[in-house]
Formats: structure tokens, C-alpha cells, sequence
């Protein structure tokens, strides 16, 4: 049974750092592009970052700006997302999933597997 669990989530000051991780289990995704999505309550999930298996090659949503940076540890089947200098609007519930096509895809309907979510809340 596959499972992704995420974890690193937190309370964080604006323009502060959190590392998010995200461990699956069940099987190996070294082919499969990995992605971070997050959402706000009643609003539409959006996505984050996305790294492909095959060549490595990373996607970005556009209010990153150069402050997110997504990897992955296929070792330890893990992805994670490196996030800096957050504002007040990065707060959400953040999901790791995994596209077995691997696409890259912006859109959450691609990917096959979900984690449980982490929350993320910027405030001072």
C-alpha cells in the first residue's frame, strides 16, 4: 500500500524558512515526477513545485519567485521543499503527491498519490 507522509510543517515568522519533507512508502517512485501542492480552506488546491524522475527537470507555481526549491533523495524515495523568505499568503495545508506518468503537471488532477498534508502558517 503506498503511503506519503509528510512532515516539517510549522508556525514560521514572515521571511522565515521551513524545510518540508515527504517519505513514501510501498514503492519506489525514482520514475515518477514528485510534487508539493497547498491549499487554503475553501479555496482551490494550488500547485507549488513539481520534479520530474527521468530528467530531473523542476517546475515551479509562479508566486514562488525564486523561494522554493524542490528535490528529491530517490535513495530514500523522499521530496522535499526547501522554502524561503515565506510571506503571510504561503500559509496553507501543504500536500506532497506523485504523478506516475511523470509529467511535471501543475494540475492536481495528474497525480495518482497524496499525502495527508502538513500546515504551514506564516504569521508574527
Amino acid at each position: 500500500q503506498v503511503q506519503l507522509v509528510e512532515s516539517g510543517g510549522g508556525l514560521v515568522q514572515p521571511g522565515g524558512s521551513l524545510r518540508l519533507s515527504c517519505a513514501a512508502s510501498g514503492r519506489t517512485f525514482s520514475t515518477a515526477a514528485m510534487g508539493w501542492f497547498r491549499q487554503v480552506s475553501g479555496e482551490e488546491r494550488e500547485f507549488v513545485a513539481a520534479l520530474t524522475g527521468g530528467d530531473r527537470t523542476s517546475y515551479y507555481g509562479h508566486f514562488t519567485k525564486g523561494r522554493f526549491t524542490i528535490s528529491r533523495d530517490n535513495a530514500k524515495n523522499t521530496v522535499y521543499l526547501q522554502m524561503n523568505s515565506l510571506e503571510l499568503d504561503d500559509t496553507a495545508v501543504y500536500y506532497c503527491a506523485v504523478d506516475s506518468m511523470d509529467r511535471g503537471s501543475s494540475d492536481y488532477r495528474d497525480y495518482d498519490y497524496w499525502g495527508q498534508g502538513t500546515q504551514v502558517t506564516v504569521s508574527s
